[in-house]
């Protein structure tokens, strides 16, 4: 689970030490393909993301679950790479209000802190609802940004081999 999770009426707030760089994991948040895999709290088998990656831009991310999918659309208010993105979250479960998160990436000895934030809540008991949900995203996202890691690793591997093989 995520290292720190906080919560209010209104707000949550998440922290998770990633072992990964500040660029990595930002570029992990504007990833449509990488998201099908991260983006999945609770049941949800797979997540379609469109996302329109730019100050203004909107996105729509698809949860499907097993019994049911979750339609999540938004605009983006900042992005600062590698360090800040921000945007609006609307769906069934704000009772269609918009609400805000922003992600904050800090460097740290041994990876990246995510901060995320998530607030403007219209109740506590969504509050409760998101604070599992965004938890669970963030262990995936760890797993999925693991997994490119060493796909990476052993692509260059294959390549480094295959260079020396050709020689």
């Amino acid at each position: 689970m995520a290292d720190v999770m906080e919560e209010s009426n209104e707000r949550l707030v998440i922290r998770k030490l990633i072992p990964a760089s500040r660029e990595d994991v930002f570029a992990a948040w504007s990833d449509p393909a990488g998201m099908r895999y991260w983006m999945c709290p609770g049941d949800v088998i797979l997540a379609e993301a469109q996302l329109d990656f730019r100050v203004g831009g909107r996105f729509r991310i698809l949860m499907k679950g097993e019994r049911e999918d979750h339609d999540h659309t938004g605009v983006y208010q900042e992005i600062e790479p590698p360090s800040k993105l921000s945007f609006t979250w609307v769906s069934k479960n704000t009772d269609f209000k918009t609400t805000l998160v922003t992600i904050q990436l800090f460097e740290r000895d041994g990876g990246t802190e995510l901060v995320l934030t998530h607030e403007r809540f219209p109740s506590a008991d969504r509050v409760r609802r998101h604070l599992g949900g965004w938890a669970q995203i963030a262990d995936r996202l760890v797993e999925h940004l693991r997994k490119s890691r060493k796909v990476t690793n052993a692509q260059r591997e294959v390549s480094h081999h295959e260079r020396t093989i050709g020689k």
